[in-house]
């Protein structure tokens, strides 16, 4: 399997916790005690991933704007932690502007060049329906 397709296949099916979390938090939660404490979490750990993609991006290419992304790239993990040490509602929406922030930086990055070119498209299809399950599961949390 090519890397690209790889990529893919893995990036789709890591939406699988986002859909069924964000879904579970709609119902009652007679096998899962806390569906939103397993989706935040879930999404806090790719949050901090994504910062890590930016990371690698900066150390393999040498330009002015390397120091840049390094400092980029740490962003996200710290506001991961910091939508963790919160009540669920604001992480929540530290987390959906956060993945969003990240995904206009991804663009950037692909203007310049440094991401293969099937990244992006992927990267934005992924942000949407993360973005969609973490704001679907916040009106499941206020409606509640």
């Amino acid at each position: 399997m090519s890397q690209q397709k790889l990529a893919k296949v893995l990036g789709y099916a890591g939406l699988i916790p986002f859909i069924f979390f964000s879904l579970l938090s709609w119902v009652d939660y007679t096998f899962v005690k806390d569906p939103h404490y397993y989706l935040i979490s879930y999404a806090a750990i790719i949050l901090s991933f994504m910062g890590a993609i930016h990371w690698g991006v900066a150390m393999s290419n040498v330009s002015d704007k390397s120091n840049q992304q390094l400092g980029i790239s740490v962003i996200p993990p710290l506001l991961a932690w910091l939508a963790l040490l919160l009540p669920v509602i604001y992480g929540y929406g530290i987390l959906i502007i956060s993945f969003s922030f990240l995904c206009l930086m991804d663009k950037a990055l692909n203007k310049r060049g440094v991401l293969p070119e099937w990244y992006y498209p992927m990267r934005v299809i992924l942000t949407y329906v993360v973005v969609l399950c973490l704001i679907g599961a916040s009106l499941a949390l206020i409606s509640g």
